[in-house]
């Protein structure tokens, strides 16, 4: 008996003598999370960032929660530091979570999105600022006018730094040293922070129409619910949807709350920022590539404290370290640019749902256009949907005509059709404007050599050069390799013998120019404004008249309001018809019919000519009869037939690698493998259409499944085996959008 008492004995002083152990995940493409050993003394809780040793280096991480118990004390390597950051959110950890394992991404890679500044974690830098020191009244000490004036501006005020007060003053900072240094003074250290402006929920909004108050009610219920919601915010180009979302904000902040707006192009937002100052006071607080690292330092610190009510961002917004999450709202729902296809593959409008489940606040998807996933998901209920079905104002849509290219072919070598060009003619005459659309950029698609017929290729890629003439540069517009424009043929060694094929945008604008001489041509497109500030000022410029023939891609389809835009031409409509994508149909409808929305928006009736080969595709007929619901029917009809999404699931798996002997024996030994059992559709291993992208030579597998499947417990036990040199790259897209 005593015998037991002390071997329990011994095992209760052992276990009191192990370090407590913790899981720590790194922002690294690591399967799971590692344990380490809490120093006594140190005080250690899930959420908080560290920082933890890694072979010879040292590097970030979060607490993840306790130790799996599974790794020797003696092999246990100790936490190093804790620092002053706020903890992750127990939310976003989820999140974190729930990504990587849909995804079937490294938790660790997911985590790097929400760990995408490093420097926000490290404490503030500090700086003195100044207050009066004790009661000293200025009046009876004997001071001179610019000390006096020190202490006039410090009366009542918080204390400010010396550069501030030399300001407000009219004093050299010798001034305040002076006087610190006098004891008239009292120097003290504060945290540098940036003070950003807080949006006024408050602020008496614009008048909204019958409709629009309906909507904007629904939301504002669903905001004060408190809890998760989907919403789909269906309205017509020009209907005033962001208007209606307006007050749910508002909404959300009088709660005291955040709230999330992502963008398809944050760089493109110039007249969306304007309508929120003039609805809210301020801008809000943006988030994108373009920010400094101070800049995102300051704005990621912000949020994660609650100083910040309103973010407008790209899709990296969502996994921002939001508090106090109350509202989360995706404008242009469909748009093909919130899926990220490098790295960890997701969509950004389906995360944004799981991250408002998560935190338990409604979202908002806005469209014009919605994806056919959103417009399926309210018919089963799953959400709710609020109309609006006419333009606010009481303006028409534009009315759209085909221009069968058969009948009313431009002239050779010219890409605008004499009804387009009429139509050009009448809108200038007017006074009004014109839209030239053409979702290509550059000057044209191929350079040829007349010689020999081949064409200048990236040598990174399976693609075209793209001739940049107003740029004098080649591009490859997939991997961003560039080189002056080519003199000699690289196959015959011909010089001066190239021929441009094809239109872009640069060489619809030397055409335009041509017909109209005294026109105002300007291009609107990612190339020739780079960045948001020369984005903004064309956007001016168009608003003020001063622009009579706009050209742009995509950037200008969707989103702008210019009062005098009464005509848009579609150059080449059956662009994105080309190529057999599943979502090629579904793609041209939304972005055409979102850019002949842009006609018409004022007082101005407006038309929209779409010069096409193919008037009879159902996608032309249906945006001439404006019957986008005929178009969703018969297109939701054709992939419940074939299984396809959102009816069926896809999963794409893309093998890459230098060598394509080495890619092509991981294909063969992923294909051995292949799960084969009812309603299960392994398609590959073949080339990809892009077959070399960035030096690496790509062969793609498609996953089909029913839509009750769970693939990612089929992909996992099919893929789990598969070793892969270090060479070879295995991605895999859930829910692909790209078939390259």
């Amino acid at each position: 008996m005593a015998g037991g008492s002390q071997a329990h004995a011994a095992q209760c002083l052992a276990e009191a003598a192990a370090p407590r152990t913790v899981r720590i995940l790194l922002p690294l493409p690591l399967a799971d999370a590692y344990d380490y050993s809490v120093p006594e003394g140190l005080s250690v809780a899930p959420g908080q960032f560290v920082i933890v040793p890694l072979g010879k280096r040292e590097t970030l991480g979060v607490v993840w929660g306790d130790g799996t118990g599974c790794i020797a004390a003696a092999k246990l390597r100790d936490v190093i530091e804790v620092l002053p950051a706020l903890p992750m959110a127990d939310a976003l950890r989820r999140f974190v979570d729930w990504v990587a394992a849909y995804t079937l991404s490294p938790p660790g890679a997911v985590l790097r999105m929400a760990m995408s500044t490093p420097s926000a974690l490290e404490a503030p830098r500090s700086e003195l600022v100044y207050r009066p020191a004790g009661e000293a009244d200025s009046d009876t000490l004997k001071l001179t006018a610019a000390r006096r004036r020190v202490l006039a501006a410090l009366k009542d005020g918080p204390a400010m730094s010396a550069s501030e007060l030399a300001h407000l003053a009219g004093v050299g900072a010798s001034v305040i040293k002076t006087m610190a240094s006098a004891g008239l003074l009292e120097a003290i250290e504060r945290p540098m922070r940036r003070t950003f402006p807080q949006p006024d929920g408050a602020r008496e909004g614009p008048t909204l129409s019958p409709e629009q108050k309906t909507a904007a009610e629904g939301l504002i219920d669903k905001v004060q619910a408190h809890a998760f919601s989907a919403t789909l915010l269906d309205g017509v180009p020009g209907a005033g949807k962001t208007e209606v979302y307006f007050e749910a904000i508002a909404a959300c902040l009088a709660a005291g709350r955040q709230a999330l707006v992502l963008l398809p192009e944050i760089a493109l937002t110039a007249q969306w920022l304007k309508r929120f100052e003039d609805r809210f006071g301020c801008t809000p607080a943006a988030w994108h590539s373009g920010l400094t690292s101070l800049e995102r330092r300051e704005t990621w610190r912000a949020i994660a404290e609650g100083r910040i009510g309103v973010v407008v961002g790209a899709r990296s917004a969502l996994f921002l370290p939001f508090q106090n999450l109350g509202l989360i709202v995706v404008d242009e729902e469909h748009d093909t640019s919130f899926k990220q296809e490098d790295g960890v593959c997701y969509n950004a409008r389906d995360m944004a749902v799981v991250r408002a489940r998560l935190v338990g606040a409604p979202v908002v998807l806005a469209s014009a256009t919605p994806s056919l996933e959103s417009v399926l998901n309210v018919t089963s209920g799953r959400y709710g949907a609020l109309h609006l079905p006419a333009r606010h104002g009481g303006s028409q849509l534009a009315a759209i005509s085909a221009v069968d290219l058969k009948r009313h072919a431009p002239t050779r070598d010219r890409w605008l059709s004499p009804p387009v060009l009429e139509a050009m003619k009448q809108t200038l005459a007017a006074g009004e404007q014109t839209l030239l659309f053409l979702n290509r950029r550059g000057y044209a698609p191929i350079t040829l050599c007349r010689s020999c017929g081949k064409g200048i290729e990236c040598p990174q890629c399976s693609a075209w050069l793209v001739e940049h003439r107003f740029r004098r540069q080649l591009v490859c517009h997939h991997c961003g390799y560039t080189e002056p424009p080519a003199l000699k043929c690289r196959s015959c060694g011909v010089e001066d013998n190239f021929v441009a094929c094809g239109p872009g945008v640069e060489r619809l604008a030397e055409e335009a120019r041509e017909f109209f001489p005294e026109a105002r041509v300007e291009l609107f497109t990612s190339d020739s404004l780079m960045n948001r500030e020369e984005a903004t000022a064309a956007v001016e410029r168009m608003e003020n008249g001063d622009i009579d023939i706009l050209i742009g891609t995509q950037m200008a389809a969707k989103g702008h309001h210019f009062p005098k835009l009464t005509l848009v031409a579609v150059v080449d409509a059956d662009l994105g018809l080309n190529g057999g994508d599943l979502r090629a149909a579904e793609r041209t409808f939304q972005l055409l019919y979102q850019v002949a929305g842009r006609a018409g928006r004022h007082e101005r009736p407006g038309r929209a000519l779409i010069q096409t080969h193919a008037p009879e595709h159902p996608v032309m007929q249906a945006l001439v009869a404006n019957d986008r619901d005929r178009f969703v029917s018969a297109e939701l009809a054709g992939r419940s037939g074939a299984g396809m999404p959102p009816y069926g699931r896809l999963a794409s798996l893309i093998v890459s690698g230098p060598d394509p002997a080495a890619v092509d024996n991981v294909c063969a030994a992923i294909a051995r493998r292949a799960p084969h059992q009812p309603g299960v559709t392994v398609l590959g291993p073949s080339v990809a259409p892009m077959s070399l992208l960035r030096g690496r030579h790509r062969r793609r597998f498609l996953l089909k499944t029913g839509r009750d499947t769970a693939v990612q417990p089929l992909l996992h036990a099919w893929l789990e085996q598969i070793g892969l040199p270090g060479s070879v790259r295995l991605q895999i897209d859930i829910d692909p959008y790209s078939f390259l």
